[in-house]
């Protein structure tokens, strides 16, 4: 014991060596500025699982983007059953499930969710959908009404209090139809507007898009477009049949322009 006391002391005196001659004197700023806070996000998920919610890498890429970006996130999902459950190995509904979209949000929020509810444009900088057809299924009736669709009423409500209050919206893959049925006249993209042999599976979406009143335009995949008017970045995503790098920074340059639209 006396050799390991010995031992302790040693390194604890080596140790002391490394610290400060005068521990009270604050050290000299790295800059001449003080460093700006980050800005505040709202991260809005639909469920997880490309094909009955979230898409979870496009979540995952924004997420990234934004901890890149020095951004403070807080993660929500409104707290309603999901319009049905997907079997992922199959592609086909599952007749006997039932989930909820905000349990299953939280899986990729990591247990930290809080009920869409409680969202407020006043705590926040920016807000930013991801895709995947829980937007068009859990946020809205799209994927069964399409340009009929109706929005979830909170989804509806955090669209318009971000717009009103002039902060940042982000939304990409099918998401940007939330804001084309909520602000009339915005302008959005979802990629390109023919298939080109399969490359833009879902390049109809653009036509109801127009249909909802709202502008179209056409981006590639690592682009996105930004409605300086209305602070409304949109970017296609998986709506583009391609690899994965791509989606990845297309997101990237959307979460970009958003942070730059926050002015932090």
């Amino acid at each position: 014991m006396a050799a390991v006391r010995a031992l302790v002391a040693s390194r604890l005196l080596s140790a002391s060596a490394f610290a400060p001659l005068h521990a009270s004197t604050p050290r000299a700023p790295l800059h001449s500025s003080a460093p700006r806070p980050g800005a505040r996000v709202a991260l809005v998920l639909s469920g997880c699982g490309v094909y009955d919610g979230t898409e979870l890498h496009e979540a995952s890429a924004v997420l990234v983007h934004l901890s890149r970006g020095g951004a403070e996130v807080q993660i929500f999902a409104p707290d309603i059953p999901q319009m049905h459950v997907v079997d992922h190995t199959k592609g086909q509904p599952s007749e006997s499930e039932t989930r909820n979209v905000l349990t299953e949000s939280a899986r990729i929020a990591r247990g930290k969710i809080t009920n869409l509810a409680r969202l407020s444009a006043a705590n926040h900088d920016a807000a930013i959908f991801p895709g995947g057809f829980g937007a068009a299924k859990n946020l809205s009736t799209f994927a069964v009404d399409g340009k009929d669709c109706k929005v979830h009423e909170d989804v509806e409500r955090v669209l318009k209090e971000f717009h009103k209050a002039g902060k940042p919206i982000g939304l990409c893959c099918i998401a940007p139809v939330l804001a084309a049925r909520v602000l009339h006249g915005v302008e959005v993209t979802v990629g390109h507007e023919q298939e080109e042999g399969g490359k833009w599976p879902y390049a109809g979406t653009a036509e109801a898009i127009k249909a909802l009143g709202a502008k179209h335009c056409v981006k590639g995949v690592t682009e996105a477009h930004v409605d300086q008017k209305n602070k409304v970045v949109t970017t296609p995503a998986f709506m583009c049949e391609t690899e994965l790098h791509h989606i990845h920074d297309g997101i990237g340059a959307m979460v970009k322009k958003v942070l730059e639209l926050c002015g932090k």
